[in-house]
Protein backbone atom coordinates (compact mmCIF):
# COMPACT_ATOMS: atom_id res chain seq x y z
CA UNK A 1 0.00 0.00 0.00
CA UNK A 2 2.91 3.74 -3.22
CA UNK A 3 0.96 3.80 -6.17
CA UNK A 4 -2.18 1.92 -5.81
CA UNK A 5 -2.34 -0.76 -8.83
CA UNK A 6 -4.39 -2.98 -9.79
CA UNK A 7 -3.48 -6.36 -8.92
CA UNK A 8 -4.26 -9.36 -10.69
CA UNK A 9 -7.42 -11.12 -8.99
CA UNK A 10 -6.69 -12.86 -5.82
CA UNK A 11 -7.84 -16.64 -7.40
CA UNK A 12 -5.39 -16.29 -10.17
CA UNK A 13 -2.66 -18.87 -10.34
CA UNK A 14 0.92 -17.17 -10.85
CA UNK A 15 1.07 -18.47 -14.67
CA UNK A 16 -2.72 -17.02 -15.30
CA UNK A 17 -4.81 -19.78 -15.03
CA UNK A 18 -8.32 -18.59 -13.85
CA UNK A 19 -10.00 -19.77 -10.59
CA UNK A 20 -9.29 -20.66 -7.32
CA UNK A 21 -5.90 -22.22 -5.90
CA UNK A 22 -6.18 -25.14 -3.74
CA UNK A 23 -3.92 -23.80 -0.92
CA UNK A 24 -1.19 -21.20 -0.83
CA UNK A 25 1.94 -22.60 0.18
CA UNK A 26 2.66 -21.40 3.69
CA UNK A 27 6.79 -21.42 2.37
CA UNK A 28 7.80 -21.04 -0.68
CA UNK A 29 12.21 -20.35 -1.37
CA UNK A 30 11.98 -17.85 -4.62
CA UNK A 31 9.20 -20.06 -6.72
CA UNK A 32 9.64 -23.14 -5.08
CA UNK A 33 7.00 -24.39 -2.86
CA UNK A 34 9.11 -26.37 0.18
CA UNK A 35 6.54 -26.95 3.12
CA UNK A 36 6.58 -30.72 2.06
CA UNK A 37 10.08 -30.76 3.46
CA UNK A 38 9.42 -30.40 7.40
CA UNK A 39 7.32 -33.51 7.35
CA UNK A 40 9.64 -35.17 5.23
CA UNK A 41 12.15 -34.49 7.57
CA UNK A 42 10.13 -35.83 10.54
CA UNK A 43 9.23 -38.80 8.62
CA UNK A 44 13.02 -39.52 8.31
CA UNK A 45 13.97 -38.53 11.81
CA UNK A 46 11.21 -40.58 13.41
CA UNK A 47 12.76 -43.65 11.22
CA UNK A 48 16.24 -43.22 12.51
CA UNK A 49 15.76 -42.67 16.07
CA UNK A 50 12.98 -45.48 16.69
CA UNK A 51 16.70 -47.84 14.48
CA UNK A 52 18.59 -46.61 16.76
CA UNK A 53 16.52 -46.83 19.97
CA UNK A 54 17.11 -49.30 22.80
CA UNK A 55 15.21 -52.66 22.38
CA UNK A 56 12.39 -51.46 25.47
CA UNK A 57 11.79 -48.18 23.87
CA UNK A 58 9.52 -48.17 20.80
CA UNK A 59 9.45 -44.11 19.10
CA UNK A 60 7.69 -45.72 15.89
CA UNK A 61 4.37 -44.52 17.29
CA UNK A 62 5.44 -41.04 16.92
CA UNK A 63 5.38 -41.11 13.46
CA UNK A 64 1.37 -40.15 13.69
CA UNK A 65 2.77 -36.63 14.39
CA UNK A 66 4.07 -36.80 10.48
CA UNK A 67 0.71 -36.15 8.53
CA UNK A 68 -0.33 -33.89 11.12
CA UNK A 69 2.11 -31.44 10.04
CA UNK A 70 1.86 -32.15 6.37
CA UNK A 71 -1.81 -31.07 7.03
CA UNK A 72 -0.85 -28.17 8.62
CA UNK A 73 1.82 -27.10 5.86
CA UNK A 74 0.28 -28.98 2.73
CA UNK A 75 -2.51 -29.33 0.23
CA UNK A 76 -4.69 -32.28 0.09
CA UNK A 77 -2.65 -34.75 -2.23
CA UNK A 78 0.44 -33.97 -0.59
CA UNK A 79 -1.10 -35.14 2.80
CA UNK A 80 -2.69 -38.50 1.26
CA UNK A 81 0.71 -39.28 0.28
CA UNK A 82 2.06 -38.63 3.07
CA UNK A 83 -0.93 -40.48 5.18
CA UNK A 84 0.18 -43.31 2.68
CA UNK A 85 3.94 -43.48 3.50
CA UNK A 86 3.29 -43.27 7.45
CA UNK A 87 1.31 -46.01 7.58
CA UNK A 88 3.59 -47.86 4.86
CA UNK A 89 6.99 -46.97 6.57
CA UNK A 90 5.17 -47.80 10.24
CA UNK A 91 4.45 -51.24 8.72
CA UNK A 92 8.05 -52.09 6.87
CA UNK A 93 9.79 -50.64 9.91
CA UNK A 94 8.31 -53.02 12.39
CA UNK A 95 8.71 -56.14 9.89
CA UNK A 96 12.44 -55.34 9.40
CA UNK A 97 13.55 -54.84 12.94
CA UNK A 98 11.39 -58.24 14.52
CA UNK A 99 11.68 -55.55 17.73
CA UNK A 100 11.53 -58.01 21.23
CA UNK A 101 8.89 -55.06 22.43
CA UNK A 102 6.64 -54.79 19.01
CA UNK A 103 3.94 -52.28 18.87
CA UNK A 104 0.35 -53.59 19.53
CA UNK A 105 -2.52 -53.51 17.22
CA UNK A 106 -3.73 -50.78 18.92
CA UNK A 107 -0.71 -48.46 18.23
CA UNK A 108 -1.05 -49.26 14.76
CA UNK A 109 -4.82 -48.18 14.43
CA UNK A 110 -3.37 -45.17 16.11
CA UNK A 111 -0.80 -44.09 13.17
CA UNK A 112 -3.99 -45.49 10.76
CA UNK A 113 -6.61 -42.79 12.17
CA UNK A 114 -3.83 -39.83 12.69
CA UNK A 115 -3.23 -40.34 9.26
CA UNK A 116 -7.01 -40.51 7.80
CA UNK A 117 -8.18 -37.79 10.11
CA UNK A 118 -4.91 -35.63 8.76
CA UNK A 119 -6.53 -36.26 5.59
CA UNK A 120 -9.78 -35.31 6.20
CA UNK A 121 -8.32 -32.27 8.36
CA UNK A 122 -6.29 -30.49 5.62
CA UNK A 123 -9.34 -31.16 3.09
CA UNK A 124 -11.15 -28.99 5.38
CA UNK A 125 -8.44 -26.58 5.92
CA UNK A 126 -8.77 -26.12 2.02
CA UNK A 127 -12.25 -25.97 1.85
CA UNK A 128 -11.98 -22.98 4.59
CA UNK A 129 -9.45 -21.65 2.32
CA UNK A 130 -10.88 -21.62 -0.94
CA UNK A 131 -13.98 -19.71 0.75
CA UNK A 132 -11.78 -17.41 2.38
CA UNK A 133 -10.60 -16.62 -1.47
CA UNK A 134 -14.15 -16.22 -2.95
CA UNK A 135 -14.77 -13.67 -0.34
CA UNK A 136 -11.50 -11.65 -0.38
CA UNK A 137 -12.49 -12.01 -4.51
CA UNK A 138 -15.95 -10.40 -3.53
CA UNK A 139 -14.30 -8.10 -1.51
CA UNK A 140 -12.05 -6.90 -4.12
CA UNK A 141 -14.30 -6.52 -6.85
CA UNK A 142 -16.19 -4.16 -4.63
CA UNK A 143 -13.31 -2.10 -3.81
CA UNK A 144 -12.14 -1.36 -7.51
CA UNK A 145 -16.04 -1.07 -8.42
CA UNK A 146 -16.26 1.95 -5.59
CA UNK A 147 -12.32 3.34 -5.83
CA UNK A 148 -11.53 2.60 -9.15
CA UNK A 149 -7.94 2.56 -9.97
CA UNK A 150 -6.71 6.09 -10.82
CA UNK A 151 -3.78 6.79 -13.83
CA UNK A 152 -0.51 8.20 -12.31
CA UNK A 153 -1.09 10.78 -15.27
CA UNK A 154 -4.50 12.12 -15.51
CA UNK A 155 -6.32 15.41 -16.80
CA UNK A 156 -2.99 17.52 -16.40
CA UNK A 157 -2.14 16.48 -13.17
CA UNK A 158 0.24 13.47 -11.66
CA UNK A 159 -1.31 11.54 -8.87
CA UNK A 160 -1.03 9.10 -6.34
CA UNK A 161 -3.47 7.30 -3.53
CA UNK A 162 -3.34 4.81 -0.92
CA UNK A 163 -6.16 2.81 0.96
CA UNK A 164 -6.02 1.16 3.56
CA UNK A 165 -8.48 -0.57 5.25
CA UNK A 166 -8.85 -1.08 9.18
CA UNK A 167 -10.81 -4.43 8.48
CA UNK A 168 -8.36 -6.19 6.00
CA UNK A 169 -11.33 -8.86 5.04
CA UNK A 170 -13.21 -6.19 4.29
CA UNK A 171 -10.90 -4.46 1.64
CA UNK A 172 -13.00 -1.20 1.61
CA UNK A 173 -14.84 1.18 3.84
CA UNK A 174 -16.93 4.48 3.57
CA UNK A 175 -13.43 6.15 3.04
CA UNK A 176 -13.36 7.57 -0.74
CA UNK A 177 -11.79 9.85 -3.57
CA UNK A 178 -10.94 10.02 -7.40
CA UNK A 179 -9.99 12.28 -9.48
CA UNK A 180 -12.15 13.43 -12.75
CA UNK A 181 -10.50 14.52 -15.84
CA UNK A 182 -12.88 17.21 -17.34
CA UNK A 183 -12.90 19.79 -20.15
CA UNK A 184 -12.65 22.29 -17.36
CA UNK A 185 -9.99 21.02 -15.69
CA UNK A 186 -9.19 18.27 -13.12
CA UNK A 187 -11.90 17.94 -10.45
CA UNK A 188 -10.83 16.19 -7.20
CA UNK A 189 -12.81 14.41 -4.47
CA UNK A 190 -12.30 12.87 -0.76
CA UNK A 191 -14.17 12.12 1.87
CA UNK A 192 -15.38 9.74 4.65
CA UNK A 193 -18.85 8.33 4.68
CA UNK A 194 -20.03 8.28 8.36
CA UNK A 195 -20.29 4.80 9.25
CA UNK A 196 -19.07 1.51 8.78
CA UNK A 197 -19.91 -1.77 6.57
CA UNK A 198 -21.83 -2.06 3.57
CA UNK A 199 -24.22 0.59 3.96
CA UNK A 200 -21.41 3.41 4.12
CA UNK A 201 -20.23 1.75 0.97
CA UNK A 202 -23.37 2.26 -0.64
CA UNK A 203 -23.32 5.72 0.13
CA UNK A 204 -19.69 6.80 -1.00
CA UNK A 205 -20.61 4.59 -4.00
CA UNK A 206 -23.69 7.43 -4.57
CA UNK A 207 -21.27 10.41 -4.28
CA UNK A 208 -19.02 9.00 -6.74
CA UNK A 209 -21.33 8.57 -9.05
CA UNK A 210 -22.49 11.97 -8.67
CA UNK A 211 -19.37 13.26 -8.90
CA UNK A 212 -18.03 11.39 -11.80
CA UNK A 213 -20.69 12.72 -13.64
CA UNK A 214 -21.17 16.28 -12.43
CA UNK A 215 -17.40 17.21 -12.16
CA UNK A 216 -17.36 16.50 -15.89
CA UNK A 217 -20.44 18.61 -17.24
CA UNK A 218 -20.77 21.36 -14.74
CA UNK A 219 -18.36 24.06 -15.38
CA UNK A 220 -19.15 25.72 -12.38
CA UNK A 221 -17.60 23.98 -9.22
CA UNK A 222 -20.63 25.48 -6.84
CA UNK A 223 -22.86 23.67 -8.87
CA UNK A 224 -20.92 19.93 -8.83
CA UNK A 225 -20.75 20.90 -4.98
CA UNK A 226 -25.33 21.01 -5.07
CA UNK A 227 -25.18 18.00 -6.94
CA UNK A 228 -23.54 15.97 -4.23
CA UNK A 229 -25.25 17.45 -1.49
CA UNK A 230 -28.45 16.40 -3.66
CA UNK A 231 -27.26 12.92 -4.04
CA UNK A 232 -26.46 12.21 -0.69
CA UNK A 233 -30.16 13.62 0.68
CA UNK A 234 -31.71 11.62 -2.46
CA UNK A 235 -29.47 8.89 -0.90
CA UNK A 236 -30.51 8.64 2.55
CA UNK A 237 -34.18 9.27 1.77
CA UNK A 238 -34.15 6.06 -0.79
CA UNK A 239 -32.52 3.73 2.63
CA UNK A 240 -34.91 5.19 5.03
CA UNK A 241 -37.77 3.95 2.45
CA UNK A 242 -35.96 0.30 2.78
CA UNK A 243 -36.39 0.64 6.92
CA UNK A 244 -32.81 1.87 7.77
CA UNK A 245 -32.42 4.16 10.72
CA UNK A 246 -30.96 7.42 10.78
CA UNK A 247 -29.52 9.23 7.98
CA UNK A 248 -26.30 8.92 7.00
CA UNK A 249 -23.42 12.28 6.32
CA UNK A 250 -20.44 12.53 4.63
CA UNK A 251 -17.41 14.80 5.02
CA UNK A 252 -15.73 15.97 1.90
CA UNK A 253 -13.04 18.10 0.03
CA UNK A 254 -13.87 19.30 -3.32
CA UNK A 255 -11.12 20.87 -5.26
CA UNK A 256 -11.26 22.27 -8.71
CA UNK A 257 -7.94 22.68 -10.88
CA UNK A 258 -8.10 24.95 -13.84
CA UNK A 259 -6.98 23.82 -17.26
CA UNK A 260 -4.34 25.93 -17.07
CA UNK A 261 -1.81 27.25 -14.47
CA UNK A 262 -3.42 30.06 -13.00
CA UNK A 263 -1.94 29.87 -9.67
CA UNK A 264 -4.46 29.35 -8.24
CA UNK A 265 -7.15 26.07 -7.50
CA UNK A 266 -11.30 26.24 -6.14
CA UNK A 267 -11.76 24.39 -2.95
CA UNK A 268 -15.37 23.52 -1.45
CA UNK A 269 -14.97 22.01 1.97
CA UNK A 270 -17.99 19.88 3.86
CA UNK A 271 -16.43 19.49 7.18
CA UNK A 272 -13.50 17.76 6.40
CA UNK A 273 -9.83 18.27 7.98
CA UNK A 274 -8.04 20.76 5.28
CA UNK A 275 -5.70 19.27 2.36
CA UNK A 276 -2.30 20.30 2.69
CA UNK A 277 -0.05 22.25 0.40
CA UNK A 278 3.89 20.93 -0.02
CA UNK A 279 6.46 22.17 -1.86
CA UNK A 280 10.34 22.09 -1.35
CA UNK A 281 10.46 24.61 1.18
CA UNK A 282 7.44 24.68 3.26
CA UNK A 283 3.97 22.77 4.46
CA UNK A 284 1.11 24.67 4.91
CA UNK A 285 -2.80 24.18 5.29
CA UNK A 286 -5.70 24.79 3.13
CA UNK A 287 -9.41 25.88 3.98
CA UNK A 288 -10.69 23.83 6.60
CA UNK A 289 -13.98 22.40 7.95
CA UNK A 290 -16.05 25.61 6.77
CA UNK A 291 -19.18 24.23 6.31
CA UNK A 292 -21.76 21.64 7.62
CA UNK A 293 -21.20 17.97 6.00
CA UNK A 294 -22.86 16.19 3.17
CA UNK A 295 -26.47 15.35 3.83
CA UNK A 296 -26.35 18.07 6.86
CA UNK A 297 -26.84 21.73 5.13
CA UNK A 298 -30.24 22.28 6.04
CA UNK A 299 -28.78 22.59 9.43
CA UNK A 300 -26.58 25.62 8.40
CA UNK A 301 -28.99 26.59 5.29
CA UNK A 302 -26.70 26.63 2.85
CA UNK A 303 -23.25 24.84 1.09
CA UNK A 304 -19.91 25.73 2.02
CA UNK A 305 -18.38 28.83 -0.31
CA UNK A 306 -16.27 28.15 -2.98
CA UNK A 307 -13.32 29.34 -1.58
CA UNK A 308 -10.37 30.61 -4.36
CA UNK A 309 -6.99 29.87 -2.85
CA UNK A 310 -3.70 30.38 -3.76
CA UNK A 311 -1.35 27.06 -5.05
CA UNK A 312 1.78 27.12 -6.85
CA UNK A 313 1.90 24.51 -9.89
CA UNK A 314 5.00 23.00 -8.04
CA UNK A 315 3.47 22.07 -5.01
CA UNK A 316 1.87 18.74 -4.55
CA UNK A 317 -1.87 18.76 -2.63
CA UNK A 318 -2.16 16.35 -0.06
CA UNK A 319 -5.40 15.03 0.59
CA UNK A 320 -6.56 12.47 3.60
CA UNK A 321 -9.16 11.07 6.09
CA UNK A 322 -9.36 11.07 9.64
CA UNK A 323 -7.53 7.95 9.90
CA UNK A 324 -3.98 9.82 9.53
CA UNK A 325 -5.27 13.21 11.84
CA UNK A 326 -6.52 10.60 14.29
CA UNK A 327 -3.62 8.06 13.68
CA UNK A 328 -2.76 7.32 17.81
CA UNK A 329 0.26 5.26 19.48
CA UNK A 330 0.25 3.39 22.05
CA UNK A 331 0.42 6.27 24.54
CA UNK A 332 -2.65 7.96 22.70
CA UNK A 333 -0.32 10.71 20.87
CA UNK A 334 -1.50 11.17 17.31
CA UNK A 335 0.97 11.29 14.27
CA UNK A 336 2.82 14.52 13.59
CA UNK A 337 1.77 14.38 10.22
CA UNK A 338 3.15 18.30 9.20
CA UNK A 339 6.30 17.31 11.28
CA UNK A 340 6.88 13.97 8.86
CA UNK A 341 6.42 16.00 5.63
CA UNK A 342 8.65 18.75 6.29
CA UNK A 343 11.35 15.62 6.42
CA UNK A 344 10.25 14.41 2.67
CA UNK A 345 13.08 14.69 0.49
CA UNK A 346 11.08 14.13 -2.66
CA UNK A 347 7.55 15.76 -3.00
CA UNK A 348 6.42 14.22 -5.59
CA UNK A 349 2.73 12.63 -5.20
CA UNK A 350 4.05 9.20 -5.34
CA UNK A 351 7.07 9.70 -2.96
CA UNK A 352 4.33 11.83 -0.32
CA UNK A 353 1.96 9.17 -0.57
CA UNK A 354 4.14 6.57 -0.02
CA UNK A 355 5.78 8.66 3.20
CA UNK A 356 2.27 9.04 4.57
CA UNK A 357 1.33 5.28 4.57
CA UNK A 358 4.31 3.97 5.89
CA UNK A 359 4.40 7.12 8.93
CA UNK A 360 0.40 5.95 9.86
CA UNK A 361 1.18 2.28 10.05
CA UNK A 362 4.78 2.77 12.16
CA UNK A 363 2.67 4.99 14.17
CA UNK A 364 0.23 3.07 15.07
CA UNK A 365 1.79 -0.05 14.94
CA UNK A 366 0.09 -1.22 12.46
CA UNK A 367 -3.26 -1.55 14.65
CA UNK A 368 -5.46 0.52 12.56
CA UNK A 369 -8.77 1.61 14.24
CA UNK A 370 -10.33 3.56 10.93
CA UNK A 371 -10.05 3.03 7.11
CA UNK A 372 -7.49 5.45 5.64
CA UNK A 373 -7.32 7.55 2.50
CA UNK A 374 -4.71 9.15 1.38
CA UNK A 375 -4.60 11.13 -2.20
CA UNK A 376 -1.97 13.07 -3.51
CA UNK A 377 -2.01 15.46 -6.86
CA UNK A 378 0.59 17.89 -8.75
CA UNK A 379 0.02 19.88 -11.83
CA UNK A 380 2.09 17.17 -14.68
CA UNK A 381 5.17 19.68 -15.51
CA UNK A 382 5.18 17.88 -19.33
CA UNK A 383 1.13 16.53 -19.64
CA UNK A 384 0.95 13.58 -22.41
CA UNK A 385 -1.09 15.01 -25.39
CA UNK A 386 -4.94 15.60 -25.06
CA UNK A 387 -6.65 12.99 -27.00
CA UNK A 388 -10.12 14.74 -26.08
CA UNK A 389 -11.33 11.47 -23.85
CA UNK A 390 -12.06 11.56 -20.69
CA UNK A 391 -12.62 8.99 -17.52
Amino acid sequence: MYRRAVPPPPGRWPDGRSGIPELEPPIRIGRWNVSWIFPALLLVGVVVADWNAAEHLRIVTWIAVVPVFAAVMCGVATTVGFAVATIATAAVLEQALQHRYPITLSDFLLVATASALSVGASALRVRAYRQVRRLENAAQATRLAVLRPIPPRIGGVETADAYLAADRAAKVGGDFFDVQPTPHGARVLLGDVQGKGTNAVDAAAALLSAFRESAYYEADLNVVAQRLESRMRRHNHYVSLLGERGERFATAVLVGLPPTDTGWLELVNFGHAGPLGVTDERVWSLPEAEGAPLGMTELTGELPPVRRVDFPASATLLLFTDGVTEARDRRGAFLPLVDELRTAVDTSPSALVTLVKDAVLRHTGRRLTDDTAILAVRRDPDPPPDDGSYG
